[in-house]
């Protein structure tokens, strides 16, 4: 048998299995992540959560300090205690990240979400989804005979639920920008 097999019952410790002998839980972080603005750093932080098998469930970018030229990266990942100190800690390695903060553990925190939602239907279901609009403070911001576009921020967990009761009304299609967050406080 080579050293390459893996003999039967052991336990894998690889940054690809999830798994864990200790049967840690899945967590769900979000990361925010000031980098250098420059060309081919998103590429290359996507790149480390590629490379070693690890998703990413929410990805926002965007300039915050333009004379400085930094951006901006908020991620929301999945893993295990172990597994997520171990993206912080690679995430810091790499060169043109100045800082890597997880809102998750620092503190109370702000999210939200913005959400583009297309919904056709007529007569009673046009009603309801009109209806369902008003009850999660959505807004319509283009509306035909046939359809509407509903327009929502909000949790993650607000817009799943309004897309959830939207479907059987007939949603159509949704798009949306991925979670934006702050950590509260100064």
């Amino acid at each position: 048998m080579s050293a390459l097999n893996i003999k039967k019952g052991s336990t894998s410790h690889s940054a690809y299995d999830l798994r864990d002998s200790r049967a840690e839980a899945i967590e769900s972080h979000t990361l925010a992540v000031v980098v250098a603005n420059e060309s081919g750093v998103l590429a290359r932080v996507i790149g480390l959560f590629s490379g070693r098998g690890y998703n990413i469930d929410s990805l926002t970018v965007a300039e915050i300090d333009h004379e400085g030229h930094r951006s901006r990266i908020t991620i929301v990942t999945r893993g295990t205690p172990h597994v997520i100190e171990q993206i912080k800690a690679q995430l810091g390695r790499l060169v043109p990240v100045h800082a890597v903060h997880d809102l998750t553990v620092e503190g109370p925190a702000v999210q939200r979400e913005l959400a583009l939602i297309k919904v056709a239907g007529k007569g009673e279901a046009r009603i309801e989804a009109l209806r369902l609009c008003e009850i999660f403070r959505a807004n319509v911001v283009d509306s035909t005979l046939e359809s509407f576009i509903f327009e929502m921020t909000g949790t993650p967990e607000k817009i799943d639920a309004f897309a959830d009761l939207m479907r059987p009304l007939g949603l159509v299609e949704i798009a949306r920008t991925g979670v934006a967050a702050l950590s509260r406080g100064v």
